[in-house]
């Protein structure tokens, strides 16, 4: 894979001809869990999911969806992170 590619993730990503508001909603309590799992089912099928998680984890990213996470389940990936021995 190329070196640019991961500079340039952002602009290959599968949400940016989508509704802004499917993945930044005003709160994440009382969403409609179809809406997420719709922001989600275009996650999963970027091609740039995971340098999409990884900067949203590394950068402690506080709202959005971010590489088909909420907020809540980065947070726990990050804290897993965290508790993770250094290798």
């Amino acid at each position: 894979m190329p070196q640019h590619f991961f500079r340039d993730w952002t602009a290959q990503a599968a949400c940016q001809n989508s509704d802004p508001e499917l993945f930044f909603p005003l709160t994440w309590d009382g969403r409609p869990a179809r809406h997420t799992a719709l922001a989600r089912r275009v996650c999963l099928a970027c091609p740039v999911r995971l340098p999409c998680l990884n900067w949203a984890v590394e950068t402690a990213e506080p709202d959005g969806m971010w590489g088909g996470t909420t907020p809540t389940e980065r947070r726990g990936l990050r804290s897993a992170r965290e508790r993770r021995p250094a290798a």
